[in-house]
């Protein structure tokens, strides 16, 4: 499965927010860089 992929659909069609998105950083299917290149943010290691 392309997790990459998928996330930034899912953050594009507004079914993911920022917060959920930083979920898949700490269960290691993203990188914290995947997630800048998705939400055009810096993670934040206390994304809650």
């Amino acid at each position: 499965m392309d997790w990459f992929r998928s996330i930034s659909l899912f953050y594009q069609w507004t079914c993911y927010k920022e917060k959920d998105v930083a979920k898949f950083v700490r269960f290691g299917k993203i990188t914290p860089e995947q997630y800048k290149k998705i939400t055009k943010e810096e993670y934040q290691t206390n994304a809650e």
